[in-house]
């Protein structure tokens, strides 16, 4: 056992790693179940990604379109995930998302509403309906806003600008957590009976992204050690419209919204080429087709003078376009110097979401690991080979919620687990290396190689030779990780920070490689320009990556059977 004095002790019935919408909903649900609940937070409490998706969270509420309901987005779901995301989260996705909205309502939420008081809707990308329930541009905002009040009314033990560097096991089971305070560079021991990672994606191994500095894959990567499978890590999403000028704010994204609020695509020559690639439903095509379409554009010589492609909403009045999208209009005003309400963005493909993740059991959660349970956009499953705008906020509230109820059940029928002193002493000897090293490698270097490996190899488009090579380099960059060199102190010293970060990278980055040159199909977000077609096999089975010694593992697991019932609902075409 360990010497417990030495290290600064926590101890809770549910730890929760990540305070975004999912951390958040989940620590919620488990206090209310009684359970003593901590969230530790890499950043600060409300910096969270949930905060980036602007445009809407997607329910069913038939307030503006009274023929939706949960079976239209059910298999709206699953053929923008081209039917290889677990049916089971897509179902009850579909059925829950309604009650939380409602519930967030209840708790403080101030939607926006039509004429007769209900929540408005609005359209988006791949939703037959007008299904998105939102707050001008500013939806994740407001959701993070009510649920964090409501947590901290309740009473979580927040534990902020913590990083966690390793689960603890017992046997085979999670029994809580190391990590360190980012100020000091001391080091906590967190033990708890259950752990949910609601850590977000993966948006860093890449240079052009949506994503802040956290979103560093540190979740999945903490899974894969410990023992948990991951799945469907090849689907990447590239949001069709990120900033691309100036340099400064390449990759900050330009909300969805834009485009369901009837924003236009053009290319140099002033065409709209949305009606080349989906003359049926144009600019609110899926992501993965019209960020492909802009990349195609941009390719063939008819992008925009810094490589993207001419976003306008200036047709519509100003004072619409204030009212509706206030964020856009401010954000383009002060770090572009564009008035939208006059003229076009300029906008281009960023990395923005990752459909992979913890493999997690639909009802509760759970990963293949005892004792730990995944929500958010750390889980794979519910968005399959390509998520719909709007689906990661009800995502976020729906296994949220479903993750602290099972974590809290699960805490009250086990016993505490015991502390092994190895893995922390390990832990601890990992981390402190690189400032005892006289001469190594410098992380940022080694940060920005992987990120242009990432980028060149790995990207939108992919062929078995880029992957091949992809995987070759990560190899080298792996090597090169062994040897970073830090210096300074322990104190806020963001060059240790990174090259903690750059393992947790470097392993999500191995299994997208790794998943993407298996699967020899193009598929959702997965483009293989050697094999542009879907492959009928293919879409009967998901990547599994799994931890072998020190090797990573790539098996396939079948697509699980849809009952009948729900077959007819894909298929039907009304």
């Amino acid at each position: 056992m360990t010497n417990q004095t030495k290290y600064e002790t926590h101890e809770h019935d549910v730890l929760i790693i990540g305070a975004g919408g999912a951390g958040l909903r989940a620590a919620i649900e488990a206090l209310a179940a009684g359970a003593r609940v901590a969230v530790v937070s890499k950043s600060l409490l409300g910096k969270a990604h949930t905060v980036m998706a602007e445009g809407g969270i997607a329910a069913a509420m038939a307030n503006v379109d009274k023929a939706d309901s949960w079976k239209t987005h059910f298999r709206d779901t699953m053929r923008g995930g081209k039917l290889v995301n677990n049916w089971r989260m897509a179902q009850l996705h579909a059925q829950e998302s309604p009650e939380r909205v409602r519930e967030l309502e209840q708790w403080g939420a101030l939607f926006d509403r039509t004429s007769d008081g209900d929540i408005l809707q609005r359209a988006f990308g791949g939703h037959t309906f007008k299904r998105l329930c939102h707050v001008g541009d500013r939806t994740g905002l407001e959701m993070i806003r009510t649920l964090q009040d409501r947590g901290v009314q309740l009473g979580i033990d927040v534990f902020m600008e913590c990083t966690v560097i390793r689960l603890l096991t017992d046997g085979n089971r999670v029994v809580g957590a190391f990590g360190y305070w980012r100020e000091q560079g001391r080091f906590v021991v967190l033990k708890a009976k259950a752990v949910v990672m609601a850590t977000g994606g993966i948006g860093k191994a890449w240079p052009v992204t949506s994503n802040s500095w956290e979103c560093t894959g540190d979740g999945m990567a903490l899974a894969y050690e410990a023992g948990a499978d991951l799945l469907d890590m090849e689907f990447v999403q590239f949001h069709p419209t990120g900033m691309v000028w100036p340099p400064g704010v390449q990759g900050l994204l330009v909300t969805e919204a834009v485009r369901g609020e009837g924003g236009i695509l053009r290319n140099k020559l002033g065409e709209r080429f949305m009606e080349k690639y989906d003359p049926k439903r144009m600019e609110l095509s899926t992501r993965d087709l019209v960020a492909r379409s802009i990349y195609t554009e941009v390719k063939e010589g008819r992008g925009s003078e810094h490589g993207g492609a001419f976003l306008d909403i200036s047709h519509k009045p100003p004072e619409y376009v204030k009212q509706k999208l206030p964020s856009m209009y401010h954000q383009f005003k002060e770090l572009a110097d564009v008035d939208i309400t006059k003229g076009p963005m300029e906008v281009g493909p960023t990395c923005h979401y990752m459909m992979g993740g913890i493999r997690v059991d639909a009802e509760t959660t759970a990963a293949s690991l005892p004792g730990l349970f995944a929500a958010g956009e750390s889980a794979a499953g519910l968005h399959g080979a390509n998520r719909l705008g709007g689906n990661s906020l009800s995502d976020l509230v729906v296994f949220g919620r479903r993750a602290g109820l099972e974590a809290s059940a699960f805490a009250a029928k086990s016993p505490a687990g015991g502390i092994d002193s190895g893995q922390i002493a390990e832990a601890e000897h990992d981390m402190l290396a690189p400032f005892e090293r006289g001469d190594g490698e410098n992380p940022y270097t080694v940060h920005r190689d992987l990120q242009n490996v990432m980028q060149n190899l790995v990207g939108i488009f992919r062929t078995e030779e880029d992957l091949t090579t992809a995987l070759a380099e990560l190899e080298k960059l792996k090597q090169r990780a062994t040897r970073l060199r830090v210096e300074g102190s322990r104190l806020f010293n963001p060059g240790w920070h990174l090259a903690r970060d750059l393992k947790c990278m470097l392993i999500v980055s191995e299994a997208v490689a790794r998943s993407a040159l298996a699967r020899k199909e193009s598929r959702g977000a997965h483009s293989r320009i050697d094999c542009p077609n879907p492959d009928e096999q293919w879409g009967k089975q998901n990547n599994v990556i799994s931890r072998e010694g020190d090797r990573m593992k790539l098996r396939q697991i079948p697509v699980k059977e849809m009952p009948d019932e729900l077959r007819e609902l894909v298929a039907d075409d009304k």
